[in-house]
């Protein structure tokens, strides 16, 4: 006893202590709000409840179902209007409603410094996105901008549903809820509520179906035991096009559309039609359209008919405590035309249970099936407008009726006069938009959700197309154009930039790949086909295979082995990867994972068809350059080596010798980034290297020939140096032209990007000059005059930039080579630069053997001047290319070679 003592005295403390903190807890009632009752209105999310406020401090929410949303709290406004629940609106609980909530009770305590006084209005409010789900109107507090004061906007509720009951009054009613819920099939629910005292019954149909699909409930004939469908007394209900609700009677005589014969109806047909022409519609007709939505995907309709009112020929009474037989169906309804003014249903096939059905019915019964609200899969199909390339968006602006995301201005945009719609864009498609909302409307497209310009509220966005410039009115309108690329991401909005809410989401999704980017090619085995995209310093990349596989790879390479591969690939629970490797070996060991930094990573499998996307930089941006990623650059002027490879299974975990490929591309292809082609790699094509020795036998041969003859040949008698320097020249300059024009032939033309191409041209140019050069030469000096300087800087000249162009083509040649194995493979090309270097060398040689030579001649042509012997008859025709005088002497120069004064000696004849 004494070892239980401490226990015992501690849990009385304890007791005590929570009995006066409870008490401390506990708030006044003084407030005139005690006992309130009322139902939510649903506006978003389809939220019910009861509201029920019960002290000072707290209050009762009761049958509650909502859709979650991302970060909803209890909201506290005056009015509801859209100004004051933005702009005063404030946060009045601590609690948090991020859930799905499935007909659920409990109490919510208000913040210490919220009192009542201070709220006119509760929201389930959230934050992010400015959203009214639902809200409760408090005796003090009047709906300014109620939908039930908006010009066009569905029926309200009925006189039960008045605003502004008091305290101990009945609750105030909302449209949405009943007293009865029966499930009727997954996306199929009845609701009523039965008011015997007045004689009618309230019935609310919802669905998860089409938009233009119709809802059906009514009762069998009496006494029916097949084809419950013939002779039934139903109400055809639905939602318009333009967003309205409808709830026709309607009897059936036949499984068929209406059809009216010789002035006699039938099928499935309104009351009306039946009595003809003559007929009054409230005669037959004992429907009453109570309210009607459709939100978050899901028809809503309400209607009343009276229990016992029947017209004795289309309408059957109903007896509250008896079980009738119901019947019920979903379907596609046929709009009005000119000759038919009813929304006619047409047959609703189906499965029966899942689109049509029957059950026994008694409305006197309490049934409450239906746990937590309906969940469309397509949430937005209302008021979709899919963007054409080819026809312009008409923005304009007009009164709010059916905006989507309450609370609202009164004025919102309508595009192709549809208000508020969910815009659908491609990516790759452009946009065209007519802007006519007036000049106090700037139309654009951002990131944020309100729109009206973020920074105003101390928030970022990014604008993808117009701003506070695009603005235009009918008789002036303003273009736009917008094209969302690959990197455009998923969810944008279209907004004023004066005015928050106005405008409603921008759905971005992904056209065909061949939109998206701007090339296209069909790797080896036209089993891949690989896509880019260069915008900037960065590459967007996409490769599709063409069969299904596990796993999808391309790698950067001539092989497998010294590559660099990009591998999409699904785990288990599907979700799409895209990983990088370094590959040096054939082994599933030698496969090693790398950090590149990618963006915009997408991998999806369509049919087992893989496809995946990623952004990279053109040069990798590496703190630690020793890693093999920092080396995976790809330059644009140079041919990119694409292969690939496919495969059952992958995982981003220890890689086995299961994880290798099934089937991979025989060979590489050669990608040409800039210029959007592919060619497949192969030795050397033969027209490239007919360019390729063409280019040889001009610049290493001829040319060159040409310039050492007319150097070194002066001393041949006659003008022999002067024809082999023409002939040389001419020829080499032919072979020039020809090898250029084989190879623009081979590539469709070429791009200055490449080293090769910018020295090769620069030589062709030179050498071209040359002709022209010859052609403008200066006259030569007469007999004993000195050379003029034209002719001096033309001597200069002609030979600088011959000498030049021989220098710039050697080194094309050089150039030629390293273009050449960057296409082919550097061990196809080694021999040749070494033959190559080995040429130039021997060149080299010779012209220093040559000069050594003519050094020599030219010495001993000095001293033989000054001994010339009267009846030598050997002549001297030698000269130099350059004489003393720093000039070049010709042809033209021989005959006056004697002119000058010349020491004479005579010596005996023998």
């Amino acid at each position: 006893m004494f070892v239980q003592r401490p226990v015992f005295l501690g849990s009385l403390v304890l007791g005590f202590f929570f009995f006066f903190f409870v008490n401390g807890q506990k708030c006044s009632k003084s407030s005139s709000l005690i006992g309130y009752e009322s139902e939510f209105r649903m506006l978003q999310h389809q939220l019910r409840g009861v509201f029920t406020v019960l002290d000072d401090c707290s209050f009762r929410v009761s049958r509650f179902d909502m859709l979650s949303g991302s970060d909803v709290h209890w909201w506290g406004a005056m009015t509801s209007d859209f100004d004051n629940m933005t702009d005063s609106g404030f946060v009045i609980s601590d609690q948090k409603l991020n859930q799905t909530f499935n007909n659920q009770s409990f109490v919510v305590r208000l913040l210490d410094n919220v009192t009542w006084d201070k709220i006119g209005v509760v929201s389930v409010w959230d934050l992010p996105t400015a959203s009214d789900f639902g809200h409760v109107l408090l005796p003090n507090a009047t709906e300014k901008d109620s939908s039930s004061s908006k010009s066009g906007s569905p029926p309200s509720e009925s006189k039960d549903a008045a605003p502004g009951k008091s305290n101990n009054s009945e609750p105030l009613k909302a449209p949405t809820m009943f007293d009865n819920c029966k499930k009727l099939s997954d996306k199929y629910r009845l609701r009523w509520s039965l008011n015997v005292d007045e004689g009618y019954v309230d019935i609310g149909l919802e669905a998860t179906t089409g938009l233009l699909n119709y809802m059906a409930f009514g009762w069998a004939k009496p006494n029916s035991t097949s084809n419950l469908m013939l002779n039934a007394d139903v109400v055809i209900t639905g939602i318009r096009e333009d967003g309205f609700p409808f709830a026709d009677d309607f009897y059936i005589t036949k499984s068929s559309v209406c059809s009216v014969r010789d002035g006699i109806a039938a099928g499935v047909c309104p009351d009306t039609v039946y009595e003809g022409s003559d007929a009054v519609g409230s005669s037959v007709n004992n429907t009453k359209l109570v309210y009607g939505h459709r939100i978050d995907g899901v028809s809503f309709v309400r209607y009343r008919r009276p229990l016992n009112d029947s017209d004795n020929k289309f309408d059957f009474p109903v007896n509250a405590t008896e079980n009738l037989t119901v019947i019920w169906a979903l379907g596609v309804i046929k709009p009005p035309d000119v000759i038919n003014p009813y929304y006619l249903p047409e047959n609703h096939g189906g499965v029966e249970s899942e689109n049509y059905g029957h059950f026994s019915l008694s409305l006197s019964e309490n049934v409450d099936e239906c746990l937590g609200p309906l969940d469309a899969d397509n949430k937005y199909d209302q008021g979709v407008i899919i963007a054409d390339a080819n026809a312009p968006l008409v923005v304009t602006a007009g009164p709010s009726v059916h905006y989507p995301n309450p609370p609202n201005p009164s004025k919102v945009l309508y595009i192709n006069k549809k208000e508020a719609p969910v815009l659908r864009v491609e990516r790759g498609v452009p946009v065209k938009f007519s802007i006519e909302a007036g000049h106090d409307v700037s139309f654009y497209i951002t990131s944020d959700f309100l729109g009206g310009n973020a920074s105003l509220r101390n928030r970022t966005e990014t604008i993808y197309a117009g701003g506070q410039e695009t603005h235009g009115v009918l008789s002036s309108p303003l273009e736009l154009v917008w094209a969302p690329n690959r990197n455009t991401p998923d969810q944008l909005y279209y907004h004023s930039i004066f005015q928050e809410k106005m405008g409603w989401k921008v759905q971005v999704v992904d056209g065909g790949l061949s939109d998206m980017y701007n090339n296209s090619v069909n790797l080896d085995d036209q089993q891949v086909k690989f896509f880019w995209t260069i915008v900037g310093d960065s590459i967007s990349i996409a490769a599709r295979g063409e069969k299904k596989s596990g796993y999808l790879a391309i790698g950067f390479g001539s092989e497998m082995t010294n590559s660099y591969a990009y591998v999409g690939w699904f785990d288990r629970n599907g979700t799409g990867h895209v990983n990088t490797y370094w590959i040096d070996g054939e082994s599933a060991s030698s496969i090693q994972p790398t950090v590149e930094n990618m963006t915009y990573v997408r991998c999806k499998s369509e049919e087992g068809i893989i496809t995946l996307e990623f952004t990279r930089p053109l040069k990798p941006s590496c703190s630690h350059r020793d890693r093999p990623e920092c080396k995976n650059m790809i330059d644009p002027t140079t041919p990119l080596k694409v292969i690939w490879a496919m495969g059952a299974k992958w995982t981003d975990g220890q890689l086995t010798e299961r994880n290798m490929h099934s089937v991979t591309s025989q060979r590489p292809v050669r990608v040409m980034l800039t210029r959007g082609s592919a060619e497949a790699e192969q030795d050397l094509r033969p027209v490239l290297g007919v360019h390729g020795f063409m280019m040889f036998l001009a610049w290493g041969i001829l040319l060159p020939g040409g310039i050492l003859s007319a150097r070194y040949l002066k001393h041949i008698k006659g003008d022999g140096w002067f024809k082999i320097h023409m002939y040389l020249q001419c020829s080499g300059l032919a072979i020039v032209f020809l090898g250029l024009l084989f190879a623009v032939a081979e590539l469709n033309g070429f791009s200055f990007s490449s080293s090769h191409v910018k020295f090769g041209f620069t030589a062709i140019v030179l050498a071209c000059a040359q002709p022209v050069n010859a052609w403008l030469r200066p006259a030569k000096p007469a007999q004993g005059e000195l050379m003029s300087s034209k002719r001096l800087i033309w001597e200069y000249s002609h030979s600088i930039v011959g000498q030049s162009a021989v220098v710039i083509g050697v080194v094309a040649l050089f150039t030629g080579m390293k273009h050449l194995g960057e296409r082919n493979g550097a061990e196809n090309v080694d021999g040749l630069n070494w033959a190559l270097g080995l040429w130039v060398f021997l060149g080299v040689v010779t012209v220093v053997y040559l000069e050594y030579r003519e050094r020599g001649r030219r010495r001993a042509r000095n001293l033989s001047r000054g001994n010339w012997v009267l009846g030598n008859v050997e002549e001297d025709d030698s000269t130099d290319l350059i004489d003393s005088r720093g000039g070049f002497r010709d042809k033209d120069d021989e005959e006056g070679r004697n002119g000058g004064r010349s020491e004479i000696q005579l010596e005996p004849l023998k």
